[in-house]
């Protein structure tokens, strides 16, 4: 964050100062909702959560050194204290969901005046440049690959895993100072007007969207809701700025229209068409793909991503988009995306123990778009190795609405086309019963647990016995092959890192 006095932070959230604060005091460090990890000079939100409240820790946070609290009400610290915002009827964001009187709302209303006028200052008179991403799927692990290319051309913030809420996305705007180039901002919407309104915290300059999928489709209702909400970011842009599209999505490419921001378009499938496309794509034997870049920068570039999946080769010409356009030559983009690696834990980190076996843990977060990339993953990585077994451990993806049960034993017939072996289910409601029976009519060895432990005690329990007819299978370089994945409430990671505890990995 930029220094401020007390005296200005309350003018731009409108709340006022504690009797115990100084309207003089600077503000010079980070802003934290963690009493733990604020700092000499911080500011600490005390945020109302679900198990704790912060304005329980405002003491500890001035104790390590914090300037002053944002609050709700009197804390007896130097404080600025906002109004309450309680929520309205039919709120179905992040926020309103463990928030009855508005005292989380509050200071995160706060919080979001304050990034607002840092990112505006920053733009002016520093020239922050901000990219904001958005889709149904893929926005964390595109964020990263443009984090990793813009990083090679100048200091770049973006969000820790995927701070992309009303929440996190404001915290991650004040983690810029004046050194910050650019800032990259994933965006991601529970309804229309979500990503209208972090677009007004940070505006972008650059705007890309992936996909328009059925994440949240309970919410929304229908694809086309979707790209309402998705299409929002294009229509925050400027005439100076640049649109981002996905041309092998019919209703992303159809967003042109709605922004006076220059459109470039890119495209996986190769289609020459697109500004930037692929050619080539390959996949090697954990299903990362290396494949050649044609953007309008110049001569094509080979790419080797170290990310995995190959849905990464559409995010990767997104990165690359977002680059060029930003004056980036190719060559350089190029080999940013060639050392790229995936800094959000739990999507899709691939790991292979010392004993052959591979653990694709992609447990954050989950979507019929996004299951569909893994269980592709899975399957590639598993073809490659003759003779082993690949097994899915799955849970529920969530928000789904009335299509839940259709979309979860779809799900089956995408372990049957990659001829995915085995399949754990986690959980136990109709959506995954669904699931389990499918996939029993498709011949997949199928087993139904509780919970995680109990799933990763099956999964132990198969990877400890030879598969039927393979002598050399304790001397095999390459073993089977996992894949973890559901939504996030499901918190399959506990199975991805019960399987990997006290394994050397390669």
């Amino acid at each position: 964050m930029i220094p401020m006095t007390l005296a200005r932070i309350a003018e731009i959230t409108g709340g006022r100062l504690s009797p115990e604060a100084d309207p003089d005091a600077m503000v010079t460090g980070y802003v934290e909702f963690d009493s733990r990890k604020i700092g000499p000079g911080g500011l600490f939100v005390a945020f109302p959560g679900a198990r704790v409240d912060g304005h329980d820790f405002v003491d500890k946070a001035a104790e390590a050194g914090a300037t002053a609290s944002l609050t709700t009400r009197e804390v007896g610290r130097p404080a600025v204290i906002v109004e309450k915002r309680p929520p309205h009827e039919g709120d179905n964001s992040d926020l309103a969901a463990n928030d009855p009187d508005g005292s989380a709302a509050g200071v995160v209303d706060g919080m979001s005046k304050l990034a607002a006028a840092v990112a505006r200052e920053l733009a002016a008179d520093h020239g922050l440049q901000i990219v904001g991403v958005t889709g149904s799927a893929g926005k964390t692990s595109t964020k990263d690959l443009i984090a990793a290319v813009l990083s090679r051309a100048g200091e770049t913030v973006a969000p820790p895993g995927s701070f992309n809420n009303e929440i996190g996305h404001p915290y991650t705007v004040l983690r810029c100072t004046e050194e910050t180039d650019y800032l990259v901002a994933e965006m991601s919407a529970r309804g229309i007007g979500h990503i209208a309104h972090l677009a007004t915290i940070a505006p972008p300059s650059i705007g890309v969207v992936l996909n328009v999928g059925s994440a949240h489709i309970g919410e929304f209702g229908s694809r086309e809701n979707i790209a309402v909400a998705k299409g929002e970011l294009v229509e925050a842009l400027p005439a100076s700025g640049v649109a981002v599209l996905n041309a092998d999505d019919d209703l992303v490419s159809a967003m042109a229209p709605r922004t006076q921001a220059r459109v470039v378009t890119f495209s996986a499938s190769g289609s020459r068409e697109a500004d930037y496309y692929a050619t080539d794509v390959e996949l090697d034997a954990v299903a990362r793909a290396s494949f050649t870049m044609h953007t309008p920068a110049g001569e094509p570039q080979h790419v080797e991503l170290n990310v995995f999946g190959a849905h990464q080769v559409g995010n990767a010409l997104a990165a690359a988009a977002v680059g060029v356009e930003l004056g980036m030559d190719a060559a350089t983009v190029a080999a940013a995306l060639s050392s790229a690696h995936s800094v959000s834990v739990n999507r899709m980190d691939v790991n292979t123990r010392a004993d052959g076996v591979t653990v694709i843990n992609d447990a954050y977060n989950a979507n019929p778009e996004s299951m569909r990339a893994a269980i592709a993953a899975l399957g590639y990585t598993a073809a490659a190795r003759p003779g082993v077994r690949s097994v899915a451990v799955l849970g529920e993806m969530s928000e789904l609405g009335a299509g839940a049960v259709e979309e979860h034993a779809a799900l089956a017939d995408e372990l049957a086309r990659y001829r995915v072996t085995h399949l754990v289910v986690v959980g136990r409601t109709n959506a995954l019963d669904a699931l389990g029976e499918r996939a029993r009519e498709h011949g997949i060895q199928t087993t139904v647990v509780d919970d995680t432990a109990e799933a990763a005690d099956a999964v132990r329990e198969l990877l400890a016995a030879a598969p039927a007819g393979a002598e050399d299978w304790r001397t095999r370089e390459d073993r089977d092959v996992v894949l973890v994945k559901a939504s996030n409430a499901a918190r399959l990671w506990a199975v991805a890192e019960s399987l990997l505890q006290g394994h050397t990995l390669r």
